[in-house]
C-alpha cells in the first residue's frame, strides 16, 4: 500500500500543526539535505513549455529513495479561476521501485518555497534584519512572511503589488497573525528602509520589478519569481553589484535571474555556504555593505526534503490514507492472472 496525503488531509495537518511549525521543520530537513548535496542525483527539471504556461517534472534521488514533483506554472490562471501553480509529489523505494508516499504539493510547495527562502536568508541576510519588502502579493506572500518571521524574527512587512486587491488580501491574512504591514504605493516605497527584499511576481516575462537605484548597501534580495526561460524580475545591473547565490547553476542559468548574464557569470552554490566551503554574508563592516541575491528557481532536492518531512510528520496519524496504487499479484510473473479470471468466456 502507498500512503497518500490528499488536499483535505494536507490542509488539516497544516491547520492543526501550524504553518510556522511546519516551516521550521521544513527548514531543518532542507538544510540537512543541502548539507549532503553531493550524495544526490542532480538534474535540471524537465519542462514542457506552451503559450499557456509550463508543466514540469522535478526528479532526484539519494540512491535510497527516489522522488519527483509534477508542477505547473500558468500565470494567467487566476483570471480564469485557477491557481497559478499546482503540484503533487511521489517518493519511491529505490530497492524495488515501488512508490511509498504520494502527496498533494500545491500547499506543500508553498511552504517549502518559503522555507528555502528563509534557510538561505539565515546565511545571506544581515543578522540584524528587521524589515522585509515584498514585491508581489500573490499566493506565496503570506508563506514568505511566516518563514522570515520563523527564521529571522522579521515581522515588519512592506508590501507592493500592481493589484490592490492582492495587497488587501495579504493584510487580511497576516495582520491577525501579528505582523505590521505597510501598504506601499510603489516598489520604491516598499523597499525604503527594508533589510530584505523579496520579489515574487507571476508574469511570464522579462519584467523589471526591482531596479538598481532601489538597492542599497547591506540588503539581501530574495528573488524567487523567476522560474522559467524568459522570466526575470531584477534589472540585470543589480547582479553586477551583488554576490549571487543559487541552488543548481545548470538550472538557474536557464531559468533564473542570471539567464540575463554571460554564461561564465560567477555564482556561489548555496550548499557550499551551508557546508562551510564558501562564504555567504561577510563578517563585520564588509558584510554591512554587501548586497546578496538568492536567485532561487526551486530545485528537486527541496521537494524531496519536503516530501520526506511530510511523510515522517504524518506517520502514525490520521492525516493520510493507504491507497492500492501498485498491482501486486501473488505470483510476480503472473500479472495477467489478476485480470484473466475476469475475461469473458465464450
Amino acid at each position: 500500500m502507498t500512503r497518500f496525503v490528499d488536499v483535505r488531509n494536507m490542509v488539516r495537518w497544516v491547520a492543526d500543526t501550524g504553518p510556522e511549525t511546519i516551516i521550521a521543520g521544513l527548514i531543518d530537513y532542507i538544510e540537512s539535505d543541502f548539507r549532503r548535496w553531493e550524495s544526490f542525483d542532480r538534474t535540471p527539471r524537465i519542462a514542457s513549455h506552451t503559450p499557456f504556461g509550463v508543466i514540469e517534472l522535478m526528479p532526484t534521488s539519494d540512491y535510497e529513495t527516489y522522488g519527483f514533483k509534477y508542477v505547473n506554472g500558468h500565470p494567467n490562471n487566476p483570471a480564469r479561476g485557477f491557481q497559478t501553480v499546482t503540484a503533487f509529489g511521489v517518493l519511491s523505494d529505490v530497492h524495488n521501485g515501488y512508490p511509498t508516499f504520494l502527496s498533494e504539493m500545491t500547499v506543500l510547495t508553498a511552504l517549502r518555497t518559503a522555507a528555502t527562502s528563509a534557510m538561505a536568508a539565515k546565511v545571506l541576510a544581515r543578522a540584524d534584519s528587521t524589515t522585509m519588502a515584498m514585491i508581489g502579493a500573490g499566493s506565496q506572500a503570506e508563506f514568505q512572511a511566516l518563514a522570515f518571521r520563523t527564521a529571522l524574527g522579521i515581522s515588519n512587512i512592506r508590501i507592493w503589488d500592481t493589484d490592490p486587491a492582492a495587497m488587501e488580501k495579504f493584510v487580511r491574512n497576516v495582520v491577525p497573525l501579528g505582523f505590521t504591514v505597510h501598504i506601499a504605493d510603489s516598489a520604491a516605497d516598499a523597499v525604503a528602509g527594508a533589510d530584505v527584499i523579496t520579489t515574487c511576481t507571476a508574469d511570464k516575462a522579462l519584467a523589471t520589478v526591482l531596479t538598481r537605484d532601489l538597492v542599497v548597501p547591506g540588503v539581501h534580495i530574495n528573488a524567487i519569481g523567476g522560474d522559467c526561460p524568459g522570466k526575470t524580475e531584477l534589472e540585470a545591473s543589480i547582479l553586477d553589484i551583488a554576490d549571487v547565490f543559487v541552488e543548481f547553476p545548470e538550472q538557474t542559468r536557464i531559468e533564473g535571474e542570471i539567464q540575463q548574464m554571460p554564461a561564465d557569470f560567477a555564482v556561489t552554490e548555496l550548499w557550499e555556504v551551508l557546508t562551510g566551503r564558501a562564504t555567504g554574508r561577510l563578517a563585520g563592516a564588509a558584510g554591512a555593505e554587501q548586497v546578496t541575491v538568492f536567485d532561487s528557481v526551486g530545485f528537486a532536492i527541496e521537494d524531496f526534503s519536503a516530501l520526506r518531512y511530510a511523510r515522517d510528520a504524518v506517520d502514525a496519524t490520521d492525516y493520510y490514507e493507504d491507497i492500492d496504487l501498485v498491482a501486486n499479484p501473488d505470483d510476480p510473473k503472473n500479472l495477467f492472472g489478476l485480470v484473466g479470471a475476469l475475461s469473458p468466456v465464450s
